[in-house]
């Protein structure tokens, strides 16, 4: 009897809820178009200078959506599923 109304009481719950998916994914999606927009802007020969690889998009918006995104991936990590919700 003790044995069954353990397992009843351990069921399995996940850790986060929807909204922590949500944002979680949403904080995903903003440091993979980071990292896209920091891409490319090499020269195919080395000899020669390319100065697209200090273009503002590459210095200052793509690290600054990496940035956010890490920002985003912390909150969906603290927030509590549970709160708000009319269980």
């Amino acid at each position: 009897m003790g044995e069954k109304k353990r397992k009843e009481q351990s069921k399995s719950e996940f850790i986060f809820g929807k909204k922590n998916y949500k944002w979680l994914f949403i904080g995903l999606g903003f440091i993979v178009i980071g990292f896209i927009l920091m891409a490319g802007g090499g020269s195919e020969d080395p000899n020669v200078f390319d100065p697209s690889i200090f273009s503002w998009r590459r210095i200052r918006l793509a690290p600054t959506l990496v940035l956010i995104g890490f920002g985003i991936q912390v909150y969906a990590i603290l927030l509590n599923p549970k709160k708000g919700s009319k269980k």
